[in-house]
């Protein structure tokens, strides 16, 4: 018996009533609702408008679910579709099994959807949530754990997982914890691309780039230590393959990128300033408000009429002068119209 082990859930719902609240996708919400946050922190701070990356998620999530689901069902298409097997379940996506390439992929084609609609560079998008993905990642890989699924191989380590069910042809033992690794291996990827975008100020799709690879080797790695049935080729397990592949794309494109397009896009978002509003509306791209630049427009446009408004002072002036001497002689005339009348009477 081992001493030291972590222990795993003896079920991974729970129910409502009727209703079933599955751990393992409540794992996927809440990465995709860590990565969205992030996401939009790090576009705003990029010069993008917020909610931009909610409105585009709205295109990629979808996309991704059902691009990962279509990838492991291809790849373990005898789950599903062999003798013994109900073909129905491969729409049972809460019952776990989603493939990291196929929800990559196709949810990128999404998020390229929606950024094309709102006329957004897909590169600087993907360079934003990149971070993002990766921690959603971890936090979705903690919906194996809840249904024992995805282990690797039997293990004394004081770290080891103990697998209880004999469900599906698992066998109840100690094996390595590989949903942990993985967790771990990608909040490391996504403190990664946070580190180098700062120090090497990646852009047009560089950090993504650079995500992709890092997962890449972490991932072949730990797919290295499983023991769950997969497609081999040449003595290597498919998704290997696939990270080696995935790998090479990555870093060829990151050395492609920086010779042809070095240094970061200057406009991520049309019409958008740092603080996420629009620079036609009530804050400007350095942080003023419309009034303030209408304000500084006229002290400037009256800055270039000063001779004319000098001019102008110096007419109002000479005005302003004339009005006693005009004063002066309707007094004398006032005057002399007097003592006239009082002569008069004299007479009379």
């Amino acid at each position: 018996m081992e001493l030291a082990y972590i222990p795993s859930p003896s079920h991974g719902v729970q129910y409502l009533g009727p209703i079933p609240l599955r751990a393992y996708a409540f794992c996927i919400i809440i990465g995709v609702f860590v990565a969205v946050w992030l996401g939009n922190r790090r576009w705003i701070a990029r010069g993008g408008r917020a909610g931009t990356v909610a409105d585009i998620a709205v295109w990629a999530v979808p996309f991704g679910l059902v691009g990962g689901r279509l990838y492991h069902v291809i790849t373990d298409y005898e789950l599903y579709f062999s003798a013994g097997r109900d073909w129905v379940d491969a729409f049972k996506v809460w019952e776990g099994g989603l493939g990291i390439w196929g929800a990559i992929a196709l949810g990128a084609l999404g998020a390229w959807i929606g950024a094309r609609r709102r006329g957004i560079p897909m590169p600087a998008y993907a360079d934003a949530v990149a971070p993002g993905i990766a921690l959603a990642q971890a936090i979705g890989r903690w919906g194996n754990w809840f249904n024992q699924e995805l282990y690797g191989r039997a293990t004394d380590v004081p770290w080891a997982l103990h697998i209880t069910s004999s469900a599906d042809g698992r066998v109840p033992g100690y094996y390595h914890p590989t949903f942990l690794y993985e967790s771990l291996w990608c909040v490391g990827v996504a403190l990664l691309v946070i580190w180098a975008d700062r120090r090497f100020t990646l852009g047009h799709g560089r950090a993504f780039a650079l995500y992709v690879a890092a997962y890449c080797v972490g991932r072949f790695w730990i797919e290295y230590l499983r023991v769950d049935d997969a497609h081999h080729v040449l003595g290597l397990r498919l998704n290997n393959w696939t990270a080696l592949v995935v790998f090479l794309l990555a870093v060829t494109y990151i050395v492609v990128s920086a010779k042809k397009r070095p240094g970061r896009e200057a406009v991520v978002e049309p019409d958008a300033s740092a603080d996420g509003t629009t620079t036609d509306g009530t804050a400007g791209a350095d942080g003023t408000d419309g009034e303030s630049e209408k304000a500084g427009k006229g002290e400037a446009d009256g800055g270039d009429a000063g001779p004319a408004a000098t001019g102008s002072a110096d007419l109002t002036k000479a005005e302003g002068g004339a009005a006693p001497v005009e004063d002066d002689v309707k007094t004398g005339t006032e005057t002399e119209a007097k003592a006239e009348t009082e002569s008069a009477g004299g007479k009379s």
